[in-house]
């Protein structure tokens, strides 16, 4: 493995991770407020995530 790929993945690491069924409660919905804005987070049938604002 060289340096940059390995700097990447520690990168990556350090993010915050959120688990989407807790941030929906077990639903498939959750808004999110940023700056003011709200945003939808849907769960999709499929598994799929989709962002609205």
């Amino acid at each position: 493995m060289n340096a940059t790929l390995s700097h990447t993945f520690s990168l990556q690491d350090a993010l915050p991770v959120h688990e989407a069924t807790r941030l929906t409660e077990g639903g498939a919905q959750a808004r999110i407020v940023l700056n003011g804005q709200i945003y939808t987070l849907r769960i999709t049938k499929a598994g799929k995530l989709i962002l609205t604002k």
